[in-house]
């Protein structure tokens, strides 16, 4: 199974999202431009997406099952935290 290496988070207070990560699987693929967005229910992220010529986006990676998901989202959210624990 892959595993996530390292996530690196960039902090960005623009309204509802609130930075963006890369995140780094088996030491040998990176997913970049994950956004960590403040939802009504909390935090979430949104995969790297692409806007396509009917105005709608499509992802561009993005995790197949549910549990794959929570991994991600997981790992994301805690580097944010953890970012900004380290900016205060």
């Amino acid at each position: 199974m892959m595993k996530i290496t390292s996530v690196n988070v960039y902090l960005k207070e623009n309204s509802r999202m609130k930075g963006l990560a890369s995140v780094l699987l088996d030491d040998c693929f990176v997913i970049r431009d994950i956004r960590i967005i403040e939802g009504e229910k909390g935090l979430f992220i949104a995969m790297p997406s692409k806007k396509k010529a009917d105005g709608e986006y499509k992802d561009i990676a993005h995790p197949i099952t549910p549990e794959c998901r929570q991994m991600f989202e997981d790992a994301v959210i805690k580097a944010y935290k953890e970012e900004l624990e380290k900016a205060e």
